[in-house]
């Protein structure tokens, strides 16, 4: 329960507030972002209709991952998530390399973030993009220095905007695919299967899985905004049900209408709000100023999507400071339990890197881009081991309320299927670019943890304990 207004927290231990429907908002908040509405038609132009194969395997990989974090997070939940269950399950040093990895991928895509919604902005009012940037830094740094729940309330309404978008969108789709508005024609599969549901064969369905396979990324913030909510334990089963539910049935609802609308080979990479494939499918309806609707929703999601992980990357931060992986000023929080000094770094940094962004600075911003795009598939690789190394230790402390369905077998399979989309990865030029950055930002940050674990005296090989474990005796 929150603590009454008049209880002093200590200065290390984080607040509450959070509901289920928060962080069932910011799951779908974090994964319906501006991918979704700009870079849907790359995988519709690289498979045709068969790209929903693409995205069911994706979507399967992170019901997968949001199955194992609800089963560890269930029986420990905490802000550091996956890092502290790499610790526990792993090692110190994987608890480390973990929690840096999602931390500085979280950073670095802060500044591409404010910069696409800011220059959109300055288009509407005409003023220097900076100037909207550097407003809305300091509007959600103000937002989330104020109490957890109102970092959720935002964050809720933000979402809920995006899916009343979705809502409006596939019901607008339905219409369209079975001619009930005035004006159309009855659709059905015409477009659908007019070249064929899979008309560049299997090495067109492996580009679209390249395309949409980290889709669902972002979702794992549910598991880490957890550890604040009024009863992380069932805020946290209600939410891994309710997220994976809505977010496949937005994903595969939008691309089902999209590909029964539009001949995948006039759809491709949107640079633009009006090359977007669902403001291509509204103007079908005859909706008038469809681009600029919209690039509104494509501003809300990127802010969105910055305002959650300004709240992501402090608590890893804050995390990882507490177990001793960073320095400690970044364990302090205030007396409503927020951690000041780690939100206050998180949005210097984003200051930072929005001026990156502006300055083109060349590799060092590919560098980190690249490493934060290859970095979800260590995350989730580190996510799925942690699960098969814990999962007996959970059993032995605590009753699983959420389980990893046929386990071992299934997290096996998750982690075969990683692995093939990194050797998948391997034949994309770009995608073998994230790759390599990532590997690259991964052996980094393995050497710093067995250093820092040396500094600090302690072996990087050793595993945290589970709540209510009892130490084995060798």
């Amino acid at each position: 329960m929150t603590p009454p207004p008049d209880t002093q927290l200590p200065r290390q231990t984080l607040g509450s507030g959070l509901k289920v429907r928060h962080l069932t908002m910011m799951g779908l908040g974090s994964t319906i972002g501006a991918g979704l509405f700009l870079g849907t038609g790359v995988g519709i132009n690289a498979a045709g209709p068969a790209v929903l194969l693409a995205y069911i395997a994706a979507g399967t990989i992170a019901v997968m991952v949001m199955r194992m974090l609800g089963e560890m997070g269930t029986v420990v939940p905490a802000s550091g998530s996956f890092s502290e269950y790499a610790e526990l399950g792993i090692g110190r040093w994987a608890g480390f390399t973990q929690g840096w990895i999602y931390w500085l991928a979280t950073v670095a895509v802060l500044g591409a973030e404010m910069t696409g919604a800011a220059g959109i902005i300055s288009g509407w009012i005409g003023v220097p993009a900076w100037i909207p940037a550097l407003v809305f830094v300091v509007v959600f740094g103000v937002i989330n220095l104020a109490r957890v729940r109102a970092f959720g309330e935002f964050e809720f309404w933000f979402a809920a905007v995006k899916v009343a978008v979705l809502i409006g969108f596939l019901i607008l789709g339905v219409l369209l695919i079975f001619g009930v508005l005035p004006g159309h024609d009855y659709v059905g599969t015409s477009i659908f299967l007019g070249d064929g549901f899979m008309p560049n064969g299997l090495p067109g369905v492996a580009a679209g899985m390249l395309a949409v396979a980290f889709a669902f990324g972002g979702i794992e913030v549910v598991a880490i905004a957890a550890a604040e909510s009024d009863d992380p334990k069932h805020s946290l089963i209600n939410a891994v049900r309710t997220t994976i539910t809505r977010i496949s049935v937005f994903y595969l609802g939008s691309v089902l209408v999209i590909t029964f609308l539009l001949p995948y080979s006039v759809v491709g990479a949107a640079h633009s709000a009006e090359e977007s494939p669902f403001a291509r499918v509204m103007e079908l309806a005859g909706i008038p100023g469809v681009a600029g609707f919209m690039e509104l929703v494509i501003v809300l999601a990127l802010l969105s999507a910055f305002n959650a992980q300004i709240y992501a990357s402090s608590r890893m931060m804050h995390s990882l400071a507490r177990r001793g992986d960073a320095p400690k000023v970044f364990t302090a929080t205030n007396d409503r339990g927020v951690p000041t000094t780690a939100i206050t770094l998180s949005i210097v940094l984003s200051v930072i890197m929005v001026g990156l962004n502006y300055l083109n600075t060349g590799w060092l911003l590919g560098f980190m881009l690249n490493a934060a795009g290859g970095s979800l598939l260590i995350v989730w690789t580190f996510i799925t081991i942690s699960e098969l190394k814990l999962r007996r230790r959970l059993e032995s402390v605590s009753a699983l309320p959420v389980k990893v369905w046929a386990w071992p077998y299934l997290s096996w399979a998750t982690l075969a299927v990683l692995a093939g989309l990194a050797v998948l990865m391997l034949f994309d030029a770009s995608a073998r670019a994230q790759l390599a950055a990532g590997a690259a930002m991964m052996v980094i940050l393995t050497a710093a943890a067995f250093a820092n674990a040396k500094f600090r005296g302690v072996d990087p090989l050793a595993k945290a304990l589970l709540p209510g474990e009892t130490p084995r005796v060798s």
